[in-house]
C-alpha cells in the first residue's frame, strides 16, 4: 500500500492511498468463492454453481462492497502509519477503481490539533464561601407556607389574593365552542395566572355573580380552536376564596414529610436541603469561572467537523426541550454557533489535561453524583439500579465526575481566592415568590397550581 500525505492547511489534510490491484482481486476471488458455497441459482443445487457463473451474477456487486471495504481499511492504516488524529471522518475522492488496476483515491479530512495549555498558575479563580444561617432557614420555612396556602370561602367580592371558582363557556363570534365549557377553574387574582380581561372580570365579583368577559386568547394557547381568537366568556362564579398562610404545626410538618420530630426536625431537614443546593451551587460558580478561564487563556485551533457535530448536537437537544418535531421549526445553526465552538475547545483542553496527566475517573466521585442523583426519588433502590442498567445515563455521570477532577486540579494550581456570600447571593433565594418548596421540603405531595386547570379549553 502507497500512501502520500498533504497538508492543505489549518488542521485540513490529504491523504492518497493506492492499494495494489493484486490485494484486491484476491479479496474479490476470495469474497466470490466464499459467496458460491451459499448461492441458490436456478438450475443449480446450493453451493454447486461454477465459479463463472458466481462471477457473472454477482462479480461486479462483489466487486463494489470490496472497493468500499478496502478504503475503509486501508485509511485507518494509513492514518496509523502517518501518526494522524483524525477530528472526522474523511471526504473520499475516488482516483482510479477500474478492475484489474491499483485502487486509488484521496481522503479529505481534519486532524485534532496540537493543545498546549498556558501555565495554570495564572488563571485567577473566586471561589465562594458561604454557609446557611438559622435566618436563612427560617426565611425558606415561610416561603414554604406562603406555597402552602389555604384557602377559606368568604361571603363578600373578590380582592387581590383571594381566589375565585367558577365555571364559564366560551363564544366565538357568538357561537359556542365545542368542549369549550370549563367546570371549577380557579384564578387567584393578583397572580397573573390568566389573560388580563378574565382577570380583571373577577374582580368584585361575589358567589353566585353571572357576567360575560370579552378576552382574547394567547396566540400559543393549548387549544388550536381559539389560540389567538377573540371570544366572549360567560362566567358563573362559584366561591370567592380568602387567601391565609398555614400554621407551622404537625399537620404542616406531616405535608413536608416529617412525620416526628415536631419543629427542630423540619429545621434539621430544611438546612440539609438549602446545604445541598449551597454547595451545588458553589459548585456550578467555580465550575463556570474554571471554564471560563481555560477557554479565554488557551486559544485553541477547532476542526470544522467538530463544530457541525456540536450545533447539530445543541438543535436537536432545543428541539427536543421545546418539543419541536418539525424540522423546518429548529432553531437556525448560526444561533448555535459559538456555545459549539465553546464546547469543542473546552472538550479539547479538559481532554489534553486528562491525557497529560494520566487521569482515570474516580469511582467513588461517580458514586457520589449518583447518590445526588437518586435522593429525590421515593425508591432510591429502584432508581439506582436504573442508572447503573442505562449506558448512556452512566457515562453521563462518569463525565461529569472526571470533569470534577480536572477542575480540581486547576484548582489546585490556580491563583484561588475566597469571597464571603450569603445563602440568598448564591442562589437567588430571598424570601415570597421564589418556589421552593419541591427543592427544601423533605417530601412534598403538592398538587398542581390552580391556573393550570386553565388549558382545559
Amino acid at each position: 500500500m502507497e500512501v502520500s500525505l498533504t497538508d492543505t492547511g489549518g488542521l485540513n489534510r490529504r491523504l492518497e492511498v493506492a492499494v495494489p490491484a493484486t490485494e484486491v482481486m484476491r479479496e474479490v476471488q476470495q469474497r466470490l468463492k466464499q459467496l458460491s458455497r451459499t448461492a441458490r441459482l436456478k438450475g443449480f443445487r446450493p453451493g454447486k454453481a461454477p465459479i463463472g457463473v458466481i462471477t457473472k451474477q454477482f462479480g461486479d456487486q462483489v466487486r463494489s462492497e470490496v472497493l468500499n471495504d478496502l478504503m475503509r481499511s486501508s485509511f485507518a492504516q494509513a492514518v496509523t502509519q502517518q501518526n494522524l488524529r483524525p477530528a472526522g471522518g474523511p471526504r473520499i475522492e475516488p482516483i482510479a477503481l477500474e478492475p484489474e488496476s491499483d485502487l486509488k483515491y484521496a481522503a479529505h479530512f481534519e486532524v485534532l490539533p496540537d493543545v498546549k495549555l498556558n501555565p495554570i498558575e495564572a488563571l485567577a479563580i473566586e471561589k465562594p464561601v458561604a454557609t446557611v444561617s438559622d435566618a436563612d432557614v427560617d426565611t425558606m420555612i415561610e416561603n414554604m407556607r406562603v406555597q402552602r396556602p389555604i384557602y377559606t370561602p368568604v361571603e363578600r367580592t373578590s380582592r387581590d389574593t383571594d381566589r375565585v371558582v367558577f365555571d364559564y363557556q366560551v363564544r366565538i363570534g357568538g357561537k359556542l365552542i365545542e368542549d369549550g365549557d370549563v367546570k371549577n377553574a380557579q384564578v387567584v387574582l393578583g397572580a397573573r395566572q390568566t389573560m388580563p380581561e378574565l382577570e380583571e372580570g373577577l374582580k368584585g365579583v361575589s358567589a353566585g355573580q353571572e357576567s360575560t368577559v370579552a378576552a382574547t386568547f394567547p396566540a400559543n394557547h393549548p387549544n388550536a380552536r381559539v389560540a389567538g381568537q377573540a371570544a366572549e366568556l360567560h362566567l358563573v362564579i362559584k366561591a370567592v376564596e380568602e387567601h391565609s398562610l398555614p400554621m407551622i404545626d404537625e399537620e404542616f410538618f406531616r405535608a413536608y414529610g416529617v412525620e416526628q420530630g415536631g419543629l427542630e426536625e423540619m429545621r434539621s431537614e430544611v438546612r440539609k436541603s438549602m446545604e445541598r443546593e449551597l454547595a451545588g451551587a458553589v459548585r456550578n460558580r467555580v465550575r463556570v469561572q474554571v471554564m471560563d478561564a481555560l477557554f479565554r487563556e488557551n486559544p485553541v485551533a477547532l476542526p470544522q467537523a467538530m463544530i457541525d457535530e456540536q450545533v447539530q448536537q445543541l438543535q436537536l437537544d432545543t428541539a427536543r426541550r421545546m418539543g419541536i418535531r418539525d424540522a423546518s421549526q429548529i432553531p437556525p445553526r448560526d444561533n448555535f454557533l459559538e456555545p459549539a465552538r465553546r464546547r469543542v475547545a473546552l472538550g479539547l483542553l479538559i481532554s489534553q489535561i486528562v491525557q497529560s496527566n494520566s487521569m482515570a475517573v474516580e469511582r467513588e466521585r461517580v458514586q457520589e453524583r449518583l447518590n445526588e442523583l437518586i435522593e429525590s426519588y421515593p425508591d432510591q433502590d429502584q432508581a439506582r439500579r436504573a442508572y447503573l442498567q442505562n449506558q448512556d445515563a452512566m457515562r453521563g455521570i462518569e463525565s461529569t465526575a472526571l470533569e470534577e477532577q480536572v477542575i480540581d486540579w486547576v484548582l489546585a494550581r490556580a491563583t484561588v481566592t475566597e469571597k464571603v456570600m450569603t445563602f440568598k447571593e448564591m442562589t437567588g433565594f430571598g424570601g415570597h415568590g421564589h418556589d421552593h418548596d419541591h427543592e427544601h421540603g423533605p417530601a412534598s405531595d403538592a398538587g398542581p397550581e390552580p391556573h393550570e386547570q386553565m388549558s382545559n379549553i
